[in-house]
This record gives structure tokens, C-alpha cells and sequence, in this order.
């Protein structure tokens, strides 16, 4: 099957969706973040690794019809999109180049998102943590690797009830 400088565009597009999609996710997950509401970051954390797989996939179709566009076209298979601009239309060029700029961008946005939400994610679980030592001391046993490296590990809860008999 010959591939067209059209079915690359589809896949970029396509491409494009999926990571804006992943993008209003870890959105989502920062404002629920921010609204302490454990169940909703949750339930978008499973949405976001399913979204992540998708984006994925979508990548790797998109470099498969672009290897193949190269290999029509005399190319290296793992050419850049910007190397295969010399055997397209000219006409195509500013959609060619448009597109590759708004997904760099939308790229950039997803990973600083994801890096702020995972920051947000750890001072979270840290700020927990303490507060469970501060409330039961005793149920938290320090430890240390033989490179001296501290880890707290979470011992057997001792009950604090007593039934009177």
C-alpha cells in the first residue's frame, strides 16, 4: 500500500487528540489535587495511564507510516518529519510545520503538567506520612541500607481498644 503525505498528517492529527486529552487529564487531576478529593485523583489516574497507552499507540503508528513514507521516498526509515518535507508538496509545508509546532508545544505543556502533578503527588504522600508518625509513633520503624540510606516502613498497627470483660 502506498502512503501519502495525507496519512501522515492524519496520524499527527490524531496524535495531536491524544495528547490533548492527556493533557485535560492531569489538568483535571491537579484541580483535584488542590480540592483534596482523593477518589476523584484516583479514578483520573487510571484514566491517564489508559490515555498515556493511547498516545502511545498513536506515536507509534504515526512513525510507522512515516517510515514507510521514507521508505517510498528513498529515505531512512527513521527520518524526521522535517527530513521527509523534502519529498512532499510545497503546499503542505505550513500544515506540515504548523502541526509539528502546536504538538512540540502540547508536548511541553503535558510534561511540565505531569512533572508539577507528580511533585504535588509526593509532598502529598510526604505530608501524610508525617502526620501518621506525629499521631503513632510506634507503629513506624526506621531502617537503614547498607549504604545508609533511611527507610521508614509502616510496622503492625497495635489496637488501641480494650474490650472489658
Amino acid at each position: 500500500m502506498k502512503i501519502d503525505w495525507n496519512d501522515i498528517i492524519l496520524h499527527l492529527r490524531q496524535e495531536l487528540v491524544d495528547y490533548g486529552a492527556l493533557l485535560g487529564l492531569y489538568e483535571a487531576q491537579q484541580k483535584a489535587l488542590f480540592a483534596r478529593q482523593p477518589d476523584v485523583v484516583l479514578g483520573l489516574s487510571a484514566q491517564i495511564k489508559d490515555q498515556v497507552a493511547r498516545v502511545a499507540g498513536a506515536r507509534a503508528a504515526r512513525e510507522e507510516v512515516a517510515a514507510q513514507f521514507a521508505a517510498e521516498h528513498q529515505l531512512a526509515p527513521n527520518a524526521t518529519i522535517r527530513t521527509l518535507l523534502t519529498v512532499i508538496d510545497r503546499d503542505a509545508h505550513p500544515l506540515f510545520e504548523a502541526l509539528l509546532s502546536e504538538l512540540n508545544l502540547l508536548l511541553h505543556r503535558v510534561r511540565r503538567t505531569h512533572r508539577q502533578n507528580h511533585t504535588l503527588l509526593s509532598h502529598t504522600v510526604a505530608m501524610h506520612r508525617e502526620t501518621l508518625q506525629l499521631l503513632r509513633p510506634n507503629s513506624f520503624t526506621r531502617t537503614y541500607s547498607p549504604k545508609g540510606k533511611v527507610s521508614l516502613s509502616a510496622g503492625r498497627v497495635a489496637s488501641t481498644l480494650c474490650a472489658a470483660g
